[in-house]
């Protein structure tokens, strides 16, 4: 009976040790997580991020799989410094509690826009619900101009090629989009997106084609360029 006393009264011990560690270690975070009270508490409804499959090759993220600071406005208030990862598989955004060490969602009805360390811009959009990849309406802001350039990323579960480590792999992809006034376009093809900012061909071969800037190469840069096009006091030398 001694001994199962001391055996419990040792594990309690040892599993309180653990905790005032951990707490220790947090609270090192303290002053951090104090200056982000604020916005700590506008995640309050945000739960803790599934971890992604690990039989899985790559990651449902957006660039890397590490936190980096970014800003965020939320009820339009903008965060900066703030810690984000962006799943384009679900389109969440991810964000990382300084006191608790836990990945934590965020409510994707709070969000206004946010960018990344990288200096993107993704703004949260409405008028796009019919196709199929809007999901939580995070658009990519490209350009402004007579239209909007927005594009959409994500990523696609597919199952492994062969019988190995992993069962499944990641597939990246990205759509394009003029939008006006709530109004979405999609654009597979040059002629889609030449046509609805009614800019002539001579103007594409000479403004574009004649620089390198092509649709199928560089699809993202050849529409940045169209829509500057469409905005005279907008075009940039490249």
């Amino acid at each position: 009976m001694r001994k199962f006393i001391f055996s419990w009264g040792l594990s309690v011990v040892l599993t309180v040790s653990s905790l005032a560690q951990t707490v220790n270690e947090n609270l090192a975070n303290l002053d951090q997580y104090q200056e982000q009270l604020p916005f700590f508490q506008e995640l309050i409804t945000g739960a803790q991020y599934p971890e992604p499959p690990r039989n899985h090759e790559g990651f449902p993220f957006l660039e890397t799989r590490s936190f980096q600071n970014g800003g965020l406005t939320i009820n339009r208030v903008f965060y900066p410094d703030v810690p984000l990862l962006y799943d384009i598989r679900f389109d969440q955004l991810v964000t990382f509690h300084p006191l608790f060490s836990q990945k934590l969602l965020i409510n994707p009805d709070k969000i206004d826009a946010f960018v990344l360390a990288d200096g993107r811009e993704f703004i949260q959009l409405k008028g796009n619900e019919r196709y199929f990849y809007n999901r939580n309406g995070f658009y990519e802001l490209i350009e402004t101009g007579s239209f909007r350039l927005l594009s959409k990323h994500y990523k696609e579960e597919k199952p492994a090629r062969e019988v190995g480590e992993f069962v499944a792999y990641y597939v990246e992809y990205e759509d394009f989009f003029l939008e006006k006034e709530g109004v979405f376009f999609p654009i597979r093809k040059k002629k889609d997106a030449i046509k609805l900012l009614q800019i002539e061909k001579k103007e594409v071969r000479e403004n574009l084609i004649r620089k390198g800037i092509y649709f199928n190469q560089n699809r993202k840069l050849f529409l940045k360029e169209l829509v500057n096009l469409s905005s005279p006091s907008k075009m940039t030398t490249k």
